[in-house]
Order: structure tokens, then C-alpha cells, then sequence
């Protein structure tokens, strides 16, 4: 089984479920991109033919995160309120089979948010990560400040969110942000790898173990997930913000003055 909906790919080999980021080169995402890789969990999760899935994208990057430069970043207004990016990123951590990321490069921002819905991610030497927010005058999103923390502990997660550093992979690897590095030829395999490995045990017992091991992390990524998106809906008004975006886009530093 193969599709292909205009910027991604989903298909199936066996019994890993494979979807796959086609926006290169750095598959920044947004609301209409992001509902689609739920639709394709939700599908996934429905298929008894398939015990695991595999993330993946084509490009330089994972994914370097929102769409910022058309700014249809996560606090925009959607066209029907309950439609948010965060709220089908919901959709996407309540699958219920398990998940491996293969991130080849760049996760950025909500791209780190994204590779973190996994169970499991596989990096490469050049693996970047970043939590780059509060570089931007903005708040963390894509369920971070549950995700990330749990992950890697409220330390490290602090240093991570209040400076906004890049950590490459072997550093990822330390930290417990990643669980394998390979060179990055072989990111994508690795990942099949490590799917077949869990599509190899018990079906019922991997779902039972998975969802008693994950228990108290889903209502903490659902709270997380709306305090996000209050603090991101009145950062996105401030001038601090738009200079933000504006030194992306100038390819500079910011100014930031607090309002």
C-alpha cells in the first residue's frame, strides 16, 4: 500500500505503517500538513496488518517546524476555532501503536515537537535540535513543555527552552533525546530496524505495555498542549515576536525590547 497526498507519503511495508514529510528541503509544516499526518496515524492505528509506524521526510531537515514566513504559526486564528495545529498534534500523540522518528537533520522548533510524538528517535552525527522559541519571542509549543521534560529531565529541558541552544546528535544522544546515532545514510533504515523489532514481539502485549508505560503522559501533553496555546496567542501580538520573525527572515539577530 502506497499514497501519495501531495506533500506526503504513506505507505506500507509489511508491518510497519511509514510516513513520510515531502516538503523539502526542511518540511516546515502547518495546520493542513500536520491533520493529515493524524488522519494517517488514526489509519495506521485502525489497520491490524500494521504493529508500528515509522516517521520520516525527504530533504535536508526532519523538519525545521511552523511555517513562520507565511506566518501560519501555531497561535494564528484558524478558520474554525476548534481547528488548531496543537489540538491535531493531539491527535497524533494518542496513537496507539508505537512510534519511531528517523531524524536525518534539522528538528527544529515544532520539528522537535514533531519528532518527539515518537517512542523512539534514530539521529545522525549532523542531527540538530532545537527548541528555538524564546529566540523567536515566542512561547514552546507542539506539546514540549510535557514532552521534553520527560525526556531529557526538567534541567536539561529548562537549559534547552530558556536559551534556546542547538544540540547536535551525539549531544541529543547523551542527553537521552535520541536512542541511536548512525551515519546519515542509514538514519532511514535504522529506523525500519528498530519498527520490524517492535513489530516482532506480541501485538496485544506491546499495546498493553505501551500504554501503561505512557499513562500519565498524554494528560500531561493535553494540558501542556492548551497552556501553550494561551501563552503563544498573546506572545504572537507582540512587537518582541514580530522582530523575531524578522530576524529569521533578515537573517540576523534580534532586538528584543520587552513589549
Amino acid at each position: 500500500m502506497t499514497t501519495s497526498i501531495q506533500d506526503l507519503g504513506i505507505e506500507r511495508e509489511a508491518m510497519i505503517g511509514v510516513i513520510e514529510l515531502r516538503r523539502p528541503p526542511h518540511n516546515f509544516f502547518d495546520l493542513d500538513l500536520i491533520t493529515r499526518v493524524a488522519d494517517a496515524c488514526e489509519a495506521f492505528d485502525a489497520d491490524p496488518q500494521v504493529r508500528a509506524i515509522v516517521l520520516r521526510a525527504q530533504g535536508r531537515s526532519f523538519s525545521a517546524g511552523a511555517d513562520l514566513a507565511n506566518r501560519d504559526a501555531p497561535g494564528a486564528a484558524p478558520v474554525h476555532p476548534q481547528r488548531h495545529t496543537y489540538r491535531e498534534a493531539l491527535r497524533i500523540f494518542k496513537t496507539g501503536k508505537p512510534i519511531v522518528a528517523a531524524v536525518h537533520g534539522a528538528a527544529i522548533g515544532g520539528g522537535l515537537g514533531l519528532a518527539l510524538v515518537a517512542d523512539f528517535r534514530v539521529a545522525c552525527p549532523q542531527t540538530r535540535m532545537s527548541a528555538n522559541f524564546t529566540k523567536l519571542g515566542f512561547h514552546p509549543g507542539f506539546g514540549l513543555t510535557a514532552t521534553l521534560p520527560w525526556l531529557i529531565g526538567r534541567q536539561n529541558a529548562a537549559l534547552m527552552f530558556y536559551t534556546g541552544r542547538t544540540v547536535d546528535g551525539p549531544t541529543a544522544l547523551s542527553m537521552g533525546l535520541v536512542d541511536q546515532i548512525v551515519p546519515e545514510a542509514e538514519v532511514h533504515a535504522a529506523a525500519m530496524a528498530l519498527a520490524q523489532e517492535l513489530a516482532s514481539v506480541g501485538p496485544l502485549a506491546l499495546r498493553a505495555t505501551r500504554a501503561t508505560h505512557r499513562r500519565d503522559l498524554i494528560p500531561q501533553i493535553e494540558h501542556a498542549l492548551e497552556r501553550e496555546m494561551t501563552e503563544q496567542a498573546w506572545l504572537g501580538k507582540t512587537q518582541d515576536f514580530q522582530e523575531g520573525l524578522a530576524a529569521v527572515r533578515e537573517r540576523r539577530d534580534p532586538r528584543f525590547h520587552g513589549n
